[in-house]
């Protein structure tokens, strides 16, 4: 039996609302619509990899609130395992999103049940932890927690994603126990302890080459449109360029690379392969509003995968 991936993360429900510009601080402005999604980046992750087909569990808590109730039905409709996912007093984590017509978004997010997510839970769900096949994991909880999970990855031999999100310094002592380290732009140079600009061609590899001097084995740097730049322990170094789609709302795109990122390599395929196929689930998730209603099924990949290798041959 393929063994099964185990997210452990945050899980929120996102407020979203649309509006024609993100209001600067301080500024008032006119919404267009209002939503509401399941999200959380450890949950989206989850939803993620479920869609295209993984095996997956998720380890994390939900408040004693209608939220939780809505949020955990939204992750077993994805064929998400819940077992390990515990209900604590108070309320669920939320996520306050402002988005515009070109994609872009802000984000606020309140942590709420996930901030009781500890170390201890993770030696009560230590079983399901070592039977995993790969591990996931982000920075809406402790990050005592994620450092703890961290120390059982490398021990038990288990490869870790690490969504460096939302974006902090983090001690060496946990990037040596992470597989694969997977940040933005701006979360790579707030690693680096750089200020945040955008990186050239020549400063992705030196960030890439610098996040990997910092201990993680192969590090992922998430580009938006300009695709991804792999940089992996054998030495290899190559920018994936993004597939070109119309993007509506980015919301979780990193997630969905994430989560499908983690299927790919759980199916076998090579680590280059595999983050070609995870933008491609990522390029489908910005061409629809919200987080987790934003994954596609394995059979859409599959779809639009064929659509762009028509789309090249006739140009």
């Amino acid at each position: 039996m393929a063994k099964r991936i185990v997210v452990v993360g945050s899980i929120n429900l996102d407020l979203v609302a649309a509006t024609q510009r993100i209001p600067i601080a301080g500024e008032t402005v006119a919404g267009l619509s209002f939503r509401t999604f399941p999200g959380g980046k450890g949950a989206n992750q989850a939803v993620a990899a479920a869609r295209v087909g993984g095996a997956v569990s998720m380890v994390g808590k939900l408040g004693a609130d209608a939220f939780g109730v809505q949020l955990r039905e939204s992750l077993e409709e994805s064929n998400v395992n819940t077992e390990a996912v515990e209900v604590v007093p108070g309320s669920s984590g939320v996520a306050l999103i402002t988005t515009d017509p070109k994609g872009q978004n802000a984000i606020t997010v309140v942590a709420g049940a996930n901030a009781q997510l500890f170390p201890t839970d993770i030696d009560a769900n230590i079983d399901l932890i070592r039977s995993a096949g790969i591990l996931l994991t982000q920075l809406e909880i402790p990050l005592a927690t994620v450092d703890y999970l961290a120390a059982i990855a490398a021990q038990e031999r288990i490869p870790l994603v690490l969504d460096p999100a939302p974006a902090r310094f983090l001690p060496p002592s946990l990037l040596k126990s992470v597989e694969w380290l997977t940040p933005n732009e701006t979360e790579t140079c707030i690693l680096l302890g750089r200020g945040p600009q955008e990186l050239s061609e020549n400063l992705t590899e030196d960030a890439a080459n610098a996040l990997l001097d910092c201990g993680s084995r192969n590090v992922i740097l998430k580009l938006g449109e300009r695709g991804c730049y792999v940089a992996l322990s054998d030495g290899t170094r190559q920018l994936l360029p993004a597939y070109s789609v119309k993007a509506v709302d980015t919301t979780a795109a990193g997630d969905a690379f994430n989560g499908a990122f983690a299927v790919a390599l759980m199916n076998g395929l090579e680590p280059l392969e595999s983050a070609s196929w995870a933008s491609a689930v990522a390029a489908i998730s910005v061409t629809r509003p919200g987080a987790q209603a934003s994954m596609p099924t394995a059979s859409e990949v599959d779809r639009f995968l064929e659509e762009s290798r028509s789309a090249k041959s006739t140009q």
